[in-house]
């Protein structure tokens, strides 16, 4: 494991708290990189020197503290402007890299589909083009590591119009895996298949929800950014309905711009869901920040109309008479995605809340059509159903979309 010195600057207008949070989470994507946390030191100063950052004592400091504990990397737990970087770099033997180069590092590190892999390196192209002069030299004197996954030095050590060419041909890529996902969206929208998306802060646990709701078994790990590639998984709610339930990535505050822009295609998930489910882990002391954070992201992402619930999950790490950090509006649930506590409670709450964006309908299906009546089990909820033998009729009663195209069709020959 490669040793770590962590520096932060904390200006006037950041709260003890915050700043002893996001220092606590830095260090978490430090061992989620691969690192050992050797030493943190931190200034407070109303902002960032504009030249090297930190001020002439604290740079002098940050050196001595890498020759004292033989550290391979300082991360900066801000994001530092080309010039900051490079004069950083020149005054300690170390690699220095900012938060947002180590976020992009951890993704580097974990995007295992080619989508996943398209998205990394352009953000990473993103960020590295304007700190170009001098980055190949640095990562050719002090070899591979944390901070250098991705593009990797090869293409840093070419010319910008190639680095600019290659920028465009994964943005078109981008734009052939936005256009498949449109299309599977409107086969979804004509199978009237509702989407729920999980959304939340990074490790508050949606994958093992996900695993959970749909007795599936993704992969899901304590550390920070362990679901990267999106993941669709299928669900029948109490009443029958197919559903369908995607996992995102993680937020955090301070996500780099870059990476957004470079993920959209995956998180237009986000915004083209029926539903969203809040994750929120019940036990952190920075739920509320938290969420915040998460509802800030929501936002960009144009999706603050969509219907939300939210899930205080970690519920077997709380006592029973515990009060949660987070402030929440309804409809909101406990459950242990772990221990599978209040799942069913959960189901419920989802169809309750599809309920409300549904229309109800009362209609006859003749006996002899087995496919309608198969597909509307599947695509509405039901609450009523009887056999009338005299007709041999099914009378159904229940909520569907308003352009559900059988209830549509049925409803007109009732009215008849």
């Amino acid at each position: 494991m490669e040793k770590v010195i962590i520096t932060a600057v904390i200006s006037e207008d950041e709260t003890y708290a915050s700043a002893y949070a996001s220092l606590e989470e830095c260090k978490s994507l430090v061992r989620t990189a691969g690192g050992t946390v050797m030493a943190t030191t931190i200034q407070n100063r109303p902002s960032p020197d504009v030249s090297t950052y930190f001020g002439k004592g604290k740079v002098t400091e940050i050196k001595e503290l890498v020759e004292e504990w033989g550290a391979d990397v300082v991360v900066v737990n801000g994001e530092l402007s080309p010039r900051q970087g490079q004069s950083l770099t020149t005054r300690t033997d170390a690699r220095v890299i900012d938060r947002t180069q180590l976020i992009l590092d951890i993704f580097a590190d974990r995007a295992r589909t080619k989508e996943g892999r398209i998205q990394v390196e352009l953000a990473q192209l993103t960020y590295l083009l304007p700190r170009l002069r001098g980055q190949g030299h640095a990562l050719s004197r002090l070899g591979g590591g944390i901070g250098t996954r991705g593009p990797g030095e090869t293409k840093l050590e070419t010319d910008r119009r190639h680095i600019q060419g290659r920028m465009d041909e994964l943005k078109k890529d981008l734009a052939q895996i936005r256009k498949h996902r449109a299309t599977i969206r409107h086969q979804r929208e004509r199978q009237n298949q509702p989407q729920f998306t999980l959304v939340g802060y990074t490790n508050a646990g949606k994958t093992t929800l996900l695993n959970a709701l749909t007795n599936e078994e993704a992969r899901a790990e304590d550390l920070l950014f362990a679901t990267l590639d999106p993941l669709t998984r299928g669900l029948r709610l109490p009443s029958g309905l197919s559903v369908r339930v995607s996992d995102t990535v993680g937020f955090i505050r301070g996500l780099p711009t870059t990476l957004i822009a470079a993920f959209r295609a995956t998180l237009e998930e986000v915004a083209d869901a029926d539903v969203l489910l809040h994750v929120i882990d019940g036990t952190s002391h920075e739920a509320e920040a938290e969420k915040q954070t998460v509802q800030q992201l929501l936002s960009e992402l144009g999706a603050t109309q969509i219907p939300i619930i939210t899930v205080l999950n970690k519920t077997e790490n709380l006592e029973a008479d515990s009060i949660p950090a987070v402030n929440v509006k309804r409809p909101w649930v406990y459950v242990s995605a772990k221990d599978h506590d209040n799942i069913d409670e959960l189901l419920a709450l989802m169809e309750k809340e599809l309920i409300e964006q549904m229309s109800y309908y009362s209609i006859h299906i003749p006996a002899s059509d087995g496919g309608t009546l198969h597909n509307l089990r599947q695509t509405t909820i039901i609450q009523n159903e009887v056999f009338e033998e005299e007709t041999e009729m099914y009378k159904l009663e229940g909520y569907a979309f308003s352009d559900h195209p059988q209830i549509g069709r049925y409803k007109k020959k009732d009215n008849e």
